[in-house]
């Protein structure tokens, strides 16, 4: 684990370990996510839909779906 300082700028520098881990290049975006006393901060995902995508699966049981959509 690093530690980082915050400048007088109010700016950070991520460590070169975390940037090769995001696979991170000058210019990229990351999101900042504020959760209570938490912060994380992630590289913003080219397409939403394709980092999104199956990230649901398995969570219901197949009959539940099954059911739920004969109700429609």
């Amino acid at each position: 684990m690093q530690t980082v300082k915050l400048s007088s700028k109010n700016q950070i520098v991520i460590p070169k370990e975390a940037r090769e881990a995001m696979k991170l290049k000058g210019q990229d975006e990351l999101l900042v996510v504020v959760k209570g006393n938490v912060t994380v901060i992630m590289p913003k995902p080219k397409s939403y839909r394709d980092s999104l995508s199956g990230s649901g699966k398995g969570i219901y049981a197949k009959s539940y779906l099954h059911k739920e959509r004969k109700s429609w």
